[in-house]
């Protein structure tokens, strides 16, 4: 029992580097199994065959996960032409193949021409919900459906290695970004087919490979270690905002639910529907927002 109150107080943000073969949800039970809390949460989707940067909220922090589903996330990908498969990557049913031969060249022109702003229909295998059933069970069951396509912005496009039929690549994309429909999607301006055979996802906002943790160093780990050295803290996501000290008189208003205009506490600049880090004396409270004359509370954290 005493472990378990130990738990309790356990918040922050976990940086995993999800492997291969699991779900974004079997990481979270993971968590939950190992701090024996159930305030737990992961900030994006990754695909199960797919490995990478995933952060997992425990806590408080999971106030954070709205936030932080918003950011960008970069990836590396491969490519492979000539197939079709039913989920648009290597471990689905092939479905079409093509012997069309493409340049390397080509092949290139074909991937960046999708740098920018695009529209993505989403895959039949995907965890998309209509009429409150996932996209994927309905393709189990044979059922196909019309998905209307999404804007989805590719911020940053770059071959690293093409060798046709494959190539490896680099993607900084918008959320919602399906990266085996991309592959999809250039096979087709190719007039032949593509699928994905390999994804990597190497940030997702601020968290990044480097400061990834594996199942393995995180289930070895005592509750202290965690706590000291892997547990990220909840203000890490916003650290490009301009911040806001206030004393500790203003904090105890704040955390009585008590109006207090913060605008006076700003040192910075703040523009009209600016978003600003907000600390009290000792940590961090939340987040508060510049309305036309006054800046007040917009979300709080602690």
């Amino acid at each position: 029992m005493k472990q378990l109150k130990v738990a309790y107080r356990v918040q922050g943000i976990i940086n995993f580097l999800k492997p291969p073969g699991m779900t974004s949800h079997d990481m979270v039970a993971l968590t939950r199994r190992k701090l024996k809390i159930k305030k737990v949460g992961h900030t994006g989707t990754l695909d199960p065959m797919a490995s990478g940067v995933l952060p997992v909220c425990v806590g408080k922090a999971t106030k954070v996960i709205e936030y932080m589903q918003e950011d960008h996330k970069s990836y590396r990908a491969e490519m492979i032409l000539g197939q079709e498969t039913d989920t648009q990557d290597r471990w689905g049913t092939v479905i079409n193949t093509s012997n069309l031969e493409v340049s390397n060249k080509a092949y290139s022109e074909a991937l960046l021409s999708f740098k920018g702003e695009i529209d993505q229909v989403p895959p039949m295998y995907s965890a998309l919900k209509v009429k409150g059933k996932k996209l994927y069970e309905l393709a189990r069951e044979g059922v196909v459906i019309d998905r209307p396509s999404r804007k989805r912005t590719l911020f940053e496009l770059n071959p690293v290695s093409v060798d046709t039929p494959k190539m490896i690549f680099d993607v900084t994309c918008s959320k919602g970004t399906y990266i085996r429909t991309l592959c999809h999607d250039v096979g087709l301006k190719l007039g032949t087919y593509g699928h994905m055979s390999f994804l990597l996802r190497t940030s997702s906002g601020c968290f990044n490979l480097d400061n990834a943790i594996t199942i393995e160093s995180f289930e070895n780990a005592t509750l202290e270690e965690i706590e000291k050295n892997i547990l990220m803290p909840l203000d890490m996501p916003f650290m490009k905002l301009k911040e806001c000290h206030v004393p500790a008189w203003v904090e105890t208003k704040i955390m009585h639910g008590q109006k207090v205009d913060l605008l006076e506490f700003a040192k910075d600049t703040i523009e009209t529907g600016e978003i600003v880090r907000l600390y009290g004396p000792d940590s961090f409270i939340g987040l508060a927002e510049k309305k036309e004359r006054f800046m007040v509370i917009l979300k709080r954290f602690k």
